[in-house]
């Protein structure tokens, strides 16, 4: 698969034109030529393990043939019209089915556009206009969402610090933090400002932090007794952990979900899902001028990424997809302790076996502060050395998938020997 253009030379042309030289998402210093299964291939033909997996949605790898042919045959029938279409419309019969929330759903594009108007329809149904988050949480790229995502400067909460500059200060007056996993002081702020919060909006597992035994639960008790939307960001849980989500996973069903990554199939498409009534705001017909939440878009629903995110649903529908995912990601969780119990190197496993990576430190990790205890120099040669070796991961998590094979799995396992040993010295 080597090309005629070198990566390097790809690399200088993209810094010529784009911002930092990248789309702003994984290192721009990695420029993709292909992808096929499990595997991809960099413009300089260098062949690589995929679990980055476009950051979660090719789930059953790349080019699956059965998801290929049904795109190939829409595409022949059209790629998008601005308006209802028949794909779509089954896909949201197949996701109203499977998520529990769901009496409805709406379509976007992307995760981001999904929470933002989650937290919209939130306002638009209680009428309310504050937003309580959770520091470290990842909701997009909205202006409440970049609220205390990633500080480096950790204040008292429910202060709110923004990540990114060109935000109004007024959109800081509306959010409140909490720390994850802390549902006694959950309580007490929601008790303090219950009539001033539409809504709680949480990863389920946030980036790769478990929710604690019974904290969802806690906030589902919290907001039902205070009349608040609980929206769970499901864009990256969504159909990952369970058929159902992570609401079917961990037995909390919130009022809103956003969806996103694996509804597409590959191809850009998310949605908003959640009970009729809040849902209701979207139909003017229903709620009326004040209470009516605008919402349009270009690509929303279009057949071509409703066709990839019907066929990839139904295979995952199939027996014992979900059982070969979890299996592949508890063999790698056992290759990381094995490997780094063996260099006598302090570490904890952080997430779920879908979803996970390490972080090098010897204490529990409950939340974005303790993520801090991270050795990051450590975490860096690490994954410099699972590159060299043929494996390719975003920095901070590992996606386990369908696609994976024996070869892959063992391949992973002698790449972490070799980076543990290395970290050893």
């Amino acid at each position: 698969m080597k090309t005629s253009i070198s990566q390097g030379d790809w690399k200088a042309r993209a810094a010529a034109v784009l911002p930092a030289a990248g789309f702003g998402n994984f290192d721009p210093g990695v420029v993709i030529r292909g992808g096929k299964g499990s595997r991809v291939w960099d413009e300089d033909g260098n062949e690589f393990i995929d679990y980055l997996i476009g950051s979660g949605p090719m789930i059953l790898g790349h080019g699956h043939p059965e998801v290929l042919e049904a795109v190939q045959e829409q595409l022949a029938d059209g790629m998008t019209f601005f308006a209802n279409n028949a794909r779509g419309i089954e896909l949201a019969e197949v996701l109203v089915e499977a998520v529990p929330c769901a009496d409805q759903v709406r379509y976007v594009s992307t995760g981001g556009e999904a929470d933002m108007y989650a937290m919209r329809l939130a306002r638009a149904f209680t009428g309310r206009d504050k937003i309580l988050k959770f520091e470290g949480g990842y909701h997009g790229m909205s202006g409440e969402a970049l609220m205390s995502l990633s500080p480096s400067k950790l204040i008292n909460f429910p202060q709110a610090v923004p990540d990114s500059a060109g935000i109004p200060e007024s959109v800081r007056d509306n959010m409140l933090i909490a720390p994850f996993n802390d549902a006694e002081f959950v309580s007490s702020l929601i008790e303090e400002h219950a009539d001033e919060i539409a809504c709680v909006i949480v990863e389920p597992l946030q980036r790769l932090i478990p929710p604690a035994p019974g904290f969802l639960q806690a906030l589902r008790d919290l907001t039902s007794k205070h009349g608040i939307v609980l929206v769970f960001d499901e864009v990256v849980t969504g159909f990952r952990f369970a058929y159902g989500g992570a609401q079917e996973y961990y037995g909390v069903t919130p009022d809103l979900c956003t969806l996103g990554k694996i509804i597409g199939g590959g191809f850009p498409l998310a949605a908003i899902a959640g009970k009729k009534e809040i849902m209701d705001h979207f139909d003017k017909s229903i709620a009326g001028a004040d209470g009516f939440t605008f919402q349009i878009g270009t690509l929303s629903g279009n057949p071509v990424a409703s066709v990839a995110g019907l066929k990839t649903l139904e295979i995952l529908r199939r027996p014992g997809a979900y059982e070969t995912i979890r299996k592949n990601g508890e063999r790698l969780m056992a290759a990381y302790r094995t490997h780094l119990d063996g260099a006598g190197l302090a570490h904890q496993i952080v997430g779920e076996p879908f979803l996970f990576d390490v972080v090098f430190t010897d204490q529990p990790v409950k939340n974005y502060r303790d993520m801090f205890r991270n050795d990051a120099d450590k975490a860096k040669i690490l994954n410099r050395s699972l590159r060299a070796g043929g494996i390719l991961k975003p920095d901070s998590k590992l996606y386990a998938h369908l696609a994976l094979t024996e070869a892959d799995l063992a391949q992973t396992e002698a790449a972490l020997e070799a980076g543990a040993r290395e970290l050893a010295g």
